[in-house]
Formats: C-alpha cells, structure tokens, sequence
C-alpha cells in the first residue's frame, strides 16, 4: 500500500464514524502529485458517493455495474450480453495513428472484438493511458493498457497486483513475465506498433490464456469513451481528464465516472450510476437544469440531474474538488445526454 492509500483509507474510516475532513485529505492528494491526485480522486470520490450519497451498493445483489470488480480479475462474469462502447466515427484507431492515443479522455482508440470477447469496461487517462479491461470465453478478466510512454508502464502500478509486483522494467518484446504471490499472475508486455506501448495482464499462471485473449484486440478501430452518457457542453476552459465506464455487473448495474479539470488545480468530478433494483429515486428538486429538475445537495458540493429512472447523475464541484462553482455543474448537466434505454447498447449511439 503506498503512502497515498494509506492516508485516503485512514481517512476513510473517520468517515464512517463522523465527518470526513475532506480539507487534510486534498492537502495530502496535492503533495503527491496533481496526476495521482486526479486518479485517485476518480476512485475514492466515486465510493464515497455512491455509498454515502446513494446507499444502494448490495440491494437486491446489484453492485452498482461492480464496484467489487473494479479490479480486473475481482469481477463475477456477468450472463447476459455486454455492451460494446459505441464507435467513434471519423477517428483513426491507435495503429493508424499512434499519437493520438490518449490525447482525448473521451475516445478509446482500440477495443476488442464483440465476437470473441466481452467487455468488463474501459477508460482513458487524458496525456497517460487507455484500458479496457474484458473477458474471453470463460477465462480469467484481462486488463490491457496503451500508453505513448514508455515509462508509464514499464514498471510498478499494474492494477490488481501490490504496488511492485514488477521490479524490473518491462522490456516491451512480447515475452511475458509471473507476478509472485499465492494466486500469482501474468503480465504481457509489447509495441503493437511504433511510438504505441501495451501491457496486458491477469491473475492465474496460464501464458497461453493470456496471448489468446490480447489476439482479440482490435487497433484499427475508435470508439467512445463515456459510453451511455455524452458530455456534450462543458464549462467554461474546462478538459475532460479522465474517463472510467464499468460494465461488468451489466445489465443489472453499470457506472461512468469523470474527471474535469480547469488551470492547474480545478477539478470536478461526475459520476453516473444505474442499477436495475434501485428504489426510492428522488423526484422533488431544488434547483432547475435546462428546464430539468435538478437537486443540490445541502452541503453545497454536489448538484443531482433528476428524472433519469432507476440512475445518479451527479456533478461534484466541492470537497476533495476545488475551482468550479455550482453554476458550472449546471452548464455541465444541461448538456448531458443519456441514452434511451440503458439495458439497450443499441441507444447507446
């Protein structure tokens, strides 16, 4: 556990026996870094949300397009037929053009192929990496990332192993490298294509597993990143910096989190949650969003666009946030486009 977690969990639990001091938590984000700070925001400001604001994570069995499997290999395979990120016209897949991978949160610029895998959900990290995380057949989930930095994914921080599991650099040659531990793992590193770097990994020991499931990778297609909701309006100067969609418990459950960034520390996070069980969704706003009925939160942090059934869509301008204001929550949330019928990918377009 590093530094960071430490702290974030520590604080964590004062906040399940009062108040979060959400003021010593920022101050420690920042001393490590804006970077972190803005992934780790993404993370922990998600959960407290959706348990401390939305309090359904267990009803009925749902969790909420899987919170536990956030973690790639921490997912139960789903049953029913998982949605596909809808395609983003006009736009070149990361071997077409290499340099443009990462540089926008809101489009993925490789996914894999429907008929051979299943995807568990996916995500950009503006100027660092994309993922999507996914399943073959019934093997083990395998998280693969793409970065144009070398660095960013030759060593350390591979998600769902501890923070070393790699201690040497990743050499990039296509070999692939054992995780130690009881349950163990696999990582595969290698360049799809020049100035492109991919990492793929899983729990298990099985190699050939894993080459199988990187065969499914398709790099000459794009598609976007927010999936069931479209930002289509943000505020003022303001730049989609990350984007996570998690559909792992679909169609029972999903989730899309978001992070805005303005200047050098303004942030605002957005988070969309669905669950087929949810009950008791508020209906009686505060506010008014495009002529929508919206709701704000007596802390004054967080602003709720209503009427979405069975769903959250919250934009969060405050607490471990700083630097919008609730009239830039409202510009975003008017401009927010959810599909149709969220069982239905097909909407999604």
């Amino acid at each position: 556990m590093t530094d960071l977690d430490q702290r974030i969990a520590s604080v964590l639990r004062e906040h399940a026996e009062g108040e979060t001091d959400t003021h010593r938590l920022l101050r420690n984000s920042r001393a490590l870094g804006r970077r972190r700070q803005v992934r780790r925001r993404t993370a922990t400001g998600t959960a407290l949300a959706l348990v401390g604001v939305l309090g359904f994570v267990g009803v009925g069995g749902t969790d909420l397009g899987g919170l536990s499997g956030r973690l790639p290999w921490g997912a139960a395979t789903p049953t029913a037929a998982s949605p596909v990120p809808p395609l983003a016209g006009g736009v070149p897949g990361a071997t077409a053009d290499p340099s443009r991978v990462a540089t926008d949160a809101r489009v993925l610029h490789f996914g894999v192929d429907p008929a051979r895998a299943r995807y568990l959900g996916w995500g950009v990290r503006r100027d660092e990496v994309e993922s999507v995380r996914f399943t073959v057949g019934s093997g083990r989930p395998v998280l693969v990332e793409v970065s144009r930095s070398r660095d960013l994914l030759s060593r350390g921080g591979v998600e769902g192993f501890t923070f070393d599991a790699v201690e040497e650099p990743l050499p990039f040659d296509g070999t692939v490298r054992e995780v130690p531990g009881q349950t163990g793992g696999v990582i595969l590193s290698w360049r799809p294509v020049d100035g492109l770097y991919a990492r793929a990994s899983t729990a298990g020991r099985d190699q050939a597993a894993l080459r199988r499931a990187v065969d499914a990778l398709r790099w000459n297609q794009a598609r976007r990143c927010p999936g069931p909701l479209r930002l289509t309006t943000l505020p003022p100067g303001a730049t989609v910096l990350t984007c996570d969609v998690d559909v792992s418990a679909f169609p029972g459950g999903l989730n899309a989190r978001f992070v805005l960034g303005r200047g050098e520390d303004a942030t605002m996070r957005v988070s969309f949650a669905y669950a087929s069980q949810l009950a008791g969704v508020r209906t009686e706003g505060n506010r008014t969003v495009d002529g929508r009925s919206a709701y704000l939160y007596p802390d004054g942090t967080r602003l709720e666009l209503l009427g979405i059934p069975k769903a959250h869509l919250i934009a969060t301008f405050g607490g471990l946030d700083k630097g919008f204001t609730e009239a830039d929550a409202t510009v975003l949330l008017a401009g927010a486009q959810v599909a149709t019928d969220l069982t239905d990918p097909e909407t999604w377009k």
